[in-house]
């Protein structure tokens, strides 16, 4: 039976059963293979403190409404790191064959319905290891953050927040020719950025994350921070160790008051730019080439080339009927792991 991953309620997750699918002629149906969680904003649906469950995003304004909400609770299928295999056919599909894997984003469910034109563009390559297809939106979340830089090559580029994307992150700007001082709490993940090529990583634990970055950069400060944690004080820090009259581009998923984020220190005496980074759009000077779909075919192409390292971020692979106390863990005990994947083996969802 098909099924799926409900947030029932503030941190409770549950595996329930999915509505039967129905295949149109245009249509091809596929069965999941692996979905990854993400650990930043999906885990604010988990929580509850995602400003969708608290207000209503008012489309024609642009502005976040009170009195209402976009969603609530149950919510079903949330997630957007997947890949599958194509196994049904609808009487006019073409482009696509059974057994092809296709990546994309359908949530944590078992199977899911697509245009077959759709699936044709996504195909991974068969030599690839399929878990890549899971990368295909965080690694274009990464991505856009890197191109809002607008890093060159020679430049030094601070990263805050070494979980998924700010590996990734970490990565591609190293390949746009930036040197990478990767800054984060966990040792495990410091460790990993730097095997994965970060020329330095701080602890800011111990202190001077700012002076120290400068002491790196001959006292000028990073040409651009990137900030992936989603805390306002690794903001405030950003800000801090910035170089005068630069960039700090922002991905993390903010949540809450601004606590620690004191903007009449270096922000307004050093002239700093802040640059929101999130994907439903691109950079200005870049939207007539770049869209959404170019960023994910990329991601994915870099990671099937290897050039962009992704299972090496995965710490966790469990089946999907183990799903509520993965995210049990990543809200209770997010040192514990990096990228958790469920997995949707047959014979464990049988």
């Amino acid at each position: 039976m098909p099924s799926l991953v409900r947030f029932s309620s503030p941190r409770v997750a549950e595996v329930v059963p999915d509505a039967e699918p129905t295949l149109e002629p245009d249509e091809v149906l596929i069965r999941t293979l692996y979905s990854g969680i993400s650990a930043g904003t999906e885990l604010t649906a988990y929580r509850g403190s995602n400003p969708y469950l608290n207000k209503r995003w008012d489309d024609s304004s642009r502005l976040f409404v009170d009195g209402d909400t976009s969603i609530s609770y149950p919510v079903d299928g949330w997630g957007y790191e997947e890949v599958g295999e194509v196994v049904s056919l609808g009487a006019g599909a073409a482009g696509v064959n059974v057994g092809d894997v296709v990546w994309g984003t359908w949530g944590h469910r078992s199977h899911t319905v697509k245009k077959a034109d759709w699936a044709a563009q996504r195909i991974l390559d068969a030599t690839v290891d399929p878990r890549v297809g899971i990368f295909s939106q965080i690694g274009a979340i990464a991505l856009n953050l890197v191109l809002d830089a607008d890093i060159h090559i020679g430049e030094t580029v601070a990263v805050f927040g070494l979980g998924v994307p700010g590996q990734l992150a970490a990565q591609l700007a190293r390949l746009n020719g930036g040197r990478v001082i990767a800054v984060d709490n966990l040792p495990a993940r410091r460790q990993l950025a730097s095997d994965l090529g970060a020329d330095h990583v701080i602890d800011p634990a111990e202190g001077g994350v700012a002076e120290r970055i400068r002491d790196l950069t001959d006292g000028r400060g990073a040409d651009v921070c990137l900030e992936v944690s989603g805390s306002y004080h690794a903001l405030h820090e950003a800000v801090r160790a910035v170089a005068y009259s630069s960039r700090v581009c922002v991905a993390g998923f903010m949540q809450g008051d601004g606590i620690g984020l004191r903007l009449g220190e270096e922000f307004h005496h050093n002239r700093v730019a802040l640059v929101c980074s999130q994907i439903s759009g691109v950079a200005p000077t870049v939207q007539h080439r770049w869209d959404y779909d170019r960023l994910a075919r990329t991601a994915i192409q870099l990671a099937s080339e290897k050039r962009l390292h992704v299972t090496d971020l995965i710490t966790h692979t469990v089946p999907i009927a183990e799903a509520t106390e993965a995210f049990r863990m990543l809200d209770e005990r997010p040192e514990e792991a990096l990228q958790v994947v469920l997995s949707f083996d047959e014979e464990v969802t049988a």
